[in-house]
């Protein structure tokens, strides 16, 4: 398929500097190693030569990707199926469906996506032939020796006997790489210092003693107003504290850490993606590999220890060349090295309203793919049966069992009444506001 075709597809003008080197360097056959930093592209930048690879006559799983999160690997799955290839992906992670799963490797998808527990269980159990894989991406492979997966993904290389072509995605540079790897006269391609994919960021400190941390957070809030942001903290516990204040405040947003169940994190993305919150409140979790528009704004509510957690939180924003603010708050005597002393100072003199909620709801749907229910499906079932015109429908997700649908925050809850029991693809289904 013509890189312009996908390009058109996935509606990027054109391939970014990274992405141009990788792909060349990839058709000369040899093990590559990436080093580039979040935000600049890396997903696409090994999944079209993976995708040049694959042959379309051949049956089973060509090419395998191991990743860190669930998160993570259900973004590439997005961005494969956006490129519309014809080939088939399966994301396969802990907390999904074994069934489901299992199912899916009836007839064998061409690309093969997955937390490495989740893949080394299917490889034990027999679920798919590794024979026919050709080509190994470890996407985020620093994330995944940092959660403990070595044992896996060392279980998981060793039981590839026809590899062809290794792709090792870093963002961060690494002292060793691990014998496991298998990385065998590999070329590196580093854009970890690249200032042509660096973000635009402006960075601001903000002052404050550190009893009156949350009021100060609260300002910032509702000076920065009607737009989205990512506020990070290092503890769940601050996450929490800062939601029981916006709670107190009526104000709607969302929260997401690793305490959290996976179905209530995916929603919180899911809202934070689709514009029905503006306010995601995170740990370090959200910092990297997932699946989350630009936004314009980062306020570091705790700063992290380390220069790399930083840089990676800032990625969340200004990606991609677009512009951003990053906010520092700082309580006495906190330093940290590598930060500059030449950060300007915001001041919040103000008196700040607070920010509207946002125009969108999120409404769930009980029907998902399994109930062969897609996204054009949910539009017409929107706009004949629920009576909305075109613009009162935002963005669309169909899970396995489940969709979500964006709509007019003035109209979903009417909305959710009066299509809750209907027929859809000729089967009542549950409609309600999305929790």
């Amino acid at each position: 398929m013509e890189v312009q075709k996908l390009l058109s597809s996935l509606r990027i003008p054109q391939l970014n500097n990274l992405q141009c080197e990788v792909i060349e360097k990839a058709k000369l056959g040899k093990d590559l190693l990436v080093l580039a930093p979040t935000g600049s592209g890396k997903t696409l930048a090994f999944l079209i030569p993976v995708l040049q690879k694959l042959q379309s006559d051949l049956k089973g799983v060509q090419c395998l990707i191991l990743v860190p999160s669930r998160e993570l690997g259900l973004q590439i799955e997005q961005v494969f199926k956006q490129m519309g290839t014809g080939f088939k992906i399966t994301c396969c992670y802990g907390g999904h469906s074994v069934k489901l799963e299992r199912q899916s490797f009836s007839e064998a998808p061409a690309v093969l996506v997955g937390t490495p527990g989740r893949i080394a269980f299917h490889l034990r159990e027999n679920n798919f032939n590794t024979s026919s894989v050709a080509s190994l991406v470890l996407d985020e492979f620093d994330k995944s020796l940092e959660f403990g997966f070595e044992q896996d993904m060392s279980f998981i290389i060793g039981g590839l006997p026809n590899l062809k072509q290794r792709f090792l995605i870093s963002a961060t540079e690494m002292q060793e790489i691990p014998q496991f790897a298998g990385l065998n006269d590999e070329l590196k391609i580093d854009f970890l210092s690249e200032l042509a994919i660096a973000p635009d960021l402006t960075f601001k400190r903000i002052n404050t003693a550190a009893e009156d941390k949350l009021e100060t957070l609260f300002k910032l809030i509702c000076k920065i107003g009607d737009h989205s942001m990512l506020i990070f903290c290092n503890h769940r516990e601050a996450v929490e504290r800062i939601s029981d204040l916006l709670i107190e405040m009526d104000l709607v947003h969302d929260i997401f850490h690793g305490g959290m169940e996976q179905e209530d994190r995916e929603r919180a993305l899911l809202k934070f993606r689709n514009g029905s919150i503006k306010i995601l409140i995170t740990t370090d979790l959200a910092a990297r590999g997932l699946d989350i528009p630009e936004v314009a704004y980062i306020i570091h509510y705790q700063l992290p220890h380390t220069k790399d957690a930083f840089v990676h939180r800032n990625g969340r924003t200004a990606r991609m060349k677009a512009a951003g603010t990053a906010y520092l708050i700082f309580s006495e005597g906190e330093q940290f090295a590598y930060l500059g002393d030449d950060i300007d100072n915001e001041e919040l003199q103000g008196n700040y309203a607070i920010p509207p909620d946002s125009q969108w709801q999120t409404i769930y749907l009980a029907a998902g793919k399994k109930n062969k229910v897609n996204k054009i499906d949910i539009v017409g079932f929107l706009l004949k049966v629920g009576g909305l015109a075109k613009d009162e429908v935002g963005l669309i997700e169909v899970k396995d069992s489940s969709a979500y649908a964006a709509v007019k925050r003035k109209l979903a809850p009417q909305l959710a009444k009066k299509l809750s029991g209907q027929k859809l693809k000729g089967r009542k289904v549950k409609v309600e506001i999305a929790k």
